[in-house]
């Protein structure tokens, strides 16, 4: 039998299965719903080409949700199609989730984590960062013309240019995104970790398999059920990313009780399971430009601001039309996940609840103004409907399965992402986190399945 089955091959599964693989003792089997291509050199060249985003509406390597909400479907995740952003939260996020979930996940903790996963090109030298760990960061240096113009004008209005936005101690200012792409190539988790381990005998990956549901043995989890039938196991990591993961909980019978009768599934544990959730709302401010895009990275700079993020995306997501993202990344709104239905090819529902709070509103204002004054541009009058009109998401979902101590009402998982009520049972991805980030999440997930796997080898 398997001892350690892990479901879902994104970012965090990656990770989970290269570390648990290390003990030759210990089999590793890993689920994965898409494709899992069997070597590096069978991987389609735009999951390698930093500057594609394979994710339109002719790709077959994402899940699709109501309200354009996209995740990646194939071996390595999000972290295989994404725009390999990779900045750490800062200090006062670590603050806030270690109130929440303990010491372990206070900033001090986890630094000399992030650093050892770094091989920064530019700052490993530095304190508080790593040269020789296996991700590659790697930050721009020849600019499209739209991104010098961008660090132009946040000069002239200002804005000091921070030369690392990944130091241990930030400030508001712009800086070059640091970047996983090693080479001029996309180093997300499944390059990085998963594919120098996939010799190991002891490692298996199965692709195009979903898993429908967990098996259990009063309070204890025993295997996964699938299409094809069933695979038992000692102990079930679950890494299905912020969505997947809840539902999958919610399935097997480990969700909120009104929720599981109402879908008609037996009551296994009562819990929480997608009652909270929170994303960085987006407002797109967009102006017409006759220039044609450059191949770039999607970001190559940022502007940071208390909790907003400017990003002047390189490429076209409307042709003639140039976008600067304004993102809030600590919004006081909060969402909600639930099922629809018992069937696993129904998609789960999202509901961000997006500009529910006056200060959410109030804030995307000021920065679509500030986006305004900045281009030297006048746009509509930024009230509430044209908030509504221009509003979308940053695909940056956390908190389903939200990480606190047992005796907290709102908490799925313990410090070490262990489901409370369920033995054998761990859910190690962006899920659990339970405090909204102000960066981009990449990072985060990385260091919390590496942080989570450290704790299961020892």
């Amino acid at each position: 039998m398997t001892s350690t089955l892990i479901v879902g091959a994104g970012s965090a599964g990656c990770v989970l299965a290269a570390r648990l693989s290390t003990d030759p003792a210990r089999s590793v089997h890993v689920f994965e719903a898409g494709p899992a291509f069997p070597t590096m050199g069978q991987l389609p060249y735009e999951l390698l080409d930093p500057t594609s985003l394979p994710v339109g509406p002719e790709s077959r390597l994402v899940w699709r949700y109501p309200g354009n909400l996209v995740r990646g479907k194939l071996i390595g995740g999000s972290g295989a199609i994404n725009g390999s952003y990779f900045i750490r939260p800062p200090a006062a996020d670590f603050a806030a989730w270690s109130s929440v979930a303990g010491p372990r996940w206070s900033f001090e903790a986890v630094l000399p984590v992030f650093c050892d996963l770094e091989d920064d090109r530019d700052f490993g030298w530095a304190p508080g960062h790593g040269a020789g760990g296996p991700i590659p960061i790697s930050r721009t240096r020849d600019f499209t013309t739209f991104s010098a113009e961008f660090a132009q004008q946040c000069t002239a209005a200002g804005f000091p240019e921070i030369p690392d936005l990944n130091a241990p101690t930030g400030s508001d200012g712009f800086g070059r995104v640091p970047l996983t792409v090693s080479n001029g190539l996309r180093s997300g988790p499944a390059v990085t970790h998963l594919y120098p381990a996939m010799h190991r005998p002891n490692l298996t990956i199965t692709g195009d398999t979903t898993v429908t549901r967990l098996l259990l043995r009063g309070n204890r989890v025993i295997g996964v059920e699938w299409a094809g039938g069933r695979t038992y196991a000692d102990q079930i990591v679950v890494c299905a990313g912020a969505i997947e993961s809840a539902a999958l909980l919610i399935r097997s019978g480990i969700g909120p009780e009104a929720q599981l009768r109402s879908l008609g599934i037996e009551v296994v544990q009562p819990a929480p399971v997608g009652a909270w959730c929170t994303d960085h709302p987006e407002i797109g401010v967009e102006f017409p430009d006759d220039q044609p895009a450059e191949p770039a990275v999607p970001l190559e700079y940022v502007l940071e601001i208390d909790d907003l993020e400017l990003r002047p995306y390189t490429r076209m997501f409307t042709p003639g039309l140039r976008r600067i993202g304004v993102a809030l990344m600590h919004p006081e709104s909060s969402g909600e996940l639930t099922l629809a239905s018992a069937d696993p090819r129904v998609p789960a529902r999202i509901d961000h609840r997006y500009l529910h709070s006056d200060r959410d509103r109030a804030r995307l204002r000021e920065g679509a103004a500030l986006t305004a004054d900045l281009l030297g541009r006048r746009i509509d009058p930024i009230d509430d409907a044209w908030l509504h009109t221009n509003l979308g998401t940053s695909q940056h979902l956390s908190g389903t399965c939200r990480m606190g101590a047992a005796d907290d009402e709102r908490a799925v998982v313990d410090e070490l992402g262990r489901v409370h009520g369920i033995e054998a049972l761990t859910v190690a991805d962006l899920s659990i986190v339970p405090v909204p980030l102000r960066r981009g999440p990449q990072a985060t997930t990385v260091m919390l399945a590496t942080a989570i796997a450290d704790h299961m080898v020892v």
